[in-house]
């Protein structure tokens, strides 16, 4: 299971550090999301990979590690959730200004020849 997340998180960085370094709007707008998703599980995994074990202590249940997971985790990826659809928001508006003002989806226009 290590292993499978741990592929997944490269996976999603690699993709989300190659669709940043495209020329267009759209492909970075999508490159920040996915590493924001790779953020994500990578801050999730941190909190040790456990199935069936709650985050909040029960009565008759004894109060170690053992028996519970790291909430922590689950809190930070909730509020990152939240950031990075703001950013997402944020990122989109500034996006769609641009291309008005440029007449163009390339994040580099400029002066240099583009239309």
């Amino acid at each position: 299971m290590e292993f499978a997340l741990a592929s997944m998180i490269g996976l999603l960085t690699a993709g989300g550090v190659y669709l940043m370094l495209r020329a267009r709007s759209f492909d970075v707008i999508l490159g920040l999301t996915l590493l924001s998703y790779a953020t994500n599980l990578l801050i999730f995994s941190a909190g040790r990979l456990v199935v069936g074990k709650p985050p909040v202590l029960r009565d008759g249940v004894a109060p170690t590690l053992a028996h519970y997971t790291d909430p922590l985790p689950q809190a930070l990826v909730l509020t990152a959730i939240v950031i990075a659809f703001a950013m997402t928001a944020v990122t989109i508006v500034i996006a769609m200004r641009s291309r008005a003002d440029n007449g163009s989806d390339h994040v580099d226009a400029g002066d240099e020849g583009m239309p």
